[in-house]
């Protein structure tokens, strides 16, 4: 997330200051300080409450203590962080607190806290989601040449159409590698292009060209994931394990569901109608929203003609059409098919349309279910770690068998080229 990366930063601005803070006119420090970081649990005239990664500590405040408010926009420096004062400190807050850690880890007299307020971070994810949607990229590492610096990659609409896009660094462009069993942008580890491979899912934010086909990019972030689609046979909730029958090879996996999965149900009618799209290689654009629960009226808009996937790692790309003048139901948002070319979506991209669907559990699984989960690749094939897991696929397994009986595909019809929107190289936070 952006307000740990944030909080990194700022950790590796202050720290270097930190002893100079405690050494008064000059002098030695004879006892090392600490730094404390984390959320605001609670507050009050005295202390603050700071859940760190280790746990809770309790910050003392006195007289003495200074507060200080960091921009978001100048993290790198902590010169210019401003005055603040207790007041402006609220519970979900992030803090830094410098001071002499007690013996036992839950006590720190507080000599500075610095504070980035939840506004202020939410102000700063907003304008790079924004940033990424408007100049970023998603898609399939298809090839990397080192010798002409450039990565073509493929980029899937929500029609299953695609777009080869040469992708060009810019001097002193940053890499980022997702780190094993993880899609979370702040745990990315630093990398180059030497490490980009064919078949790797990417994005990448830069200048594009005005046909789309070629962007100069200044960020980018790769993974190797694989895609797989089963069977559940057996399930332990104790465990947050689930057995599926692998539809590809029709061997057994074993699914471990983690702390950081993400578990997901597609609705069966948008399912129907995103499976239907995918076999007919229609060209009627993306989904666009009826309004909460289906209960509105359908929009007279425009569809949006924005390129889907498009966005920030958890983000994606809104299309540019206008809003329905539908009136708004109650309850969930679901989608409609509308109009306009592939990849267009007034009704955002496919991790927003993700995003929206129901949130289920292990328990919620049952045998005879048909499931399908991104993982990263690794050496081990009969048990794996879940990073985004989603159930209701059926009517793309359905399409995909169909699709391999008519062309001698692989074993039940299903060959591994099967495309499930959210699980695939678009469908990466």
């Amino acid at each position: 997330m952006l307000r740990n990366r944030l909080f990194t930063a700022l950790i590796l601005g202050i720290t270097a200051t930190v002893g100079n803070a405690f050494a008064q006119g000059g002098g030695t420090v004879s006892v090392k300080p600490s730094v404390i970081t984390g959320e605001v649990a609670s507050v009050d005239a005295t202390k603050i409450v700071v859940t760190s990664a280790k746990g809770p500590v309790e910050a003392v405040l006195n007289e003495k203590t200074s507060y200080k408010r960091v921009s978001p926009d100048r993290i790198s420096d902590p010169t210019a962080a401003t005055p603040a004062a207790l007041t402006d400190i609220s519970v979900g807050d992030k803090l830094m607190v410098t001071g002499i850690l007690s013996s036992d880890g839950k006590t720190i007299p507080a000599k500075s806290v610095y504070l980035m307020t939840k506004a202020d971070i939410s102000k700063k994810n907003a304008k790079e989601a924004e940033e990424w949607r408007l100049r970023g990229i998603a898609g399939k590492v298809l090839t990397v040449n080192e010798q002409t610096n450039q990565i073509n990659v493929e980029v899937r609409s929500l029609t299953g159409a695609t777009t080869n896009v040469t992708l060009t660094p810019a001097r002193g462009a940053i890499f980022k590698r997702y780190a094993p069993d993880s899609i979370r942008f702040d745990e990315a580890l630093s990398s180059s292009l030497s490490e980009v491979r064919a078949g790797d899912m990417i994005r990448a934010k830069g200048d594009k060209s005005s046909d789309g086909t070629a962007i100069t990019a200044d960020e980018v972030v790769t993974g190797s994931f694989q895609t797989i689609a089963g069977t559940v046979k057996s399930i332990d909730e104790a465990k947050n394990e689930v057995v599926i029958k692998n539809l590809q090879t029709g061997k057994d996996v074993t699914v471990v569901v983690t702390d950081i999965s993400v578990l997901k149900k597609f609705p069966a009618d948008v399912a129907e109608r995103m499976a239907g799209a995918q076999a007919s290689g229609w060209g009627g654009g993306g989904l666009r929203p009826l309004g909460n629960n289906g209960n509105g009226a359908p929009g007279n808009g425009a569809p949006g003609n924005g390129a889907s996937g498009n966005g920030a790692p958890g983000n994606g790309a809104p299309g540019n059409g206008a809003p329905g003048n539908g009136a708004p139901g109650n309850g969930q948002r679901v989608f409609m098919m509308g109009g306009g070319r592939p990849g267009s979506g007034g009704g955002g991209s496919i991790d927003d349309m993700v995003e929206r669907f129901p949130n289920i559990k292990v328990a919620d699984l049952k045998a005879g279910d048909i499931i399908a989960l991104s993982s990263s690749k690794g050496t081990a094939t009969d048990r794996i770690k879940a990073i985004k897991l989603l159930a209701g696929v059926e009517p793309f397994l359905r399409m995909a068998q169909a699709q391999g009986g008519r062309n001698g595909g692989g074993r039940n019809g299903v060959d591994g080229s099967f495309s499930i929107p959210g699980l695939d190289g678009i469908g990466f936070p």
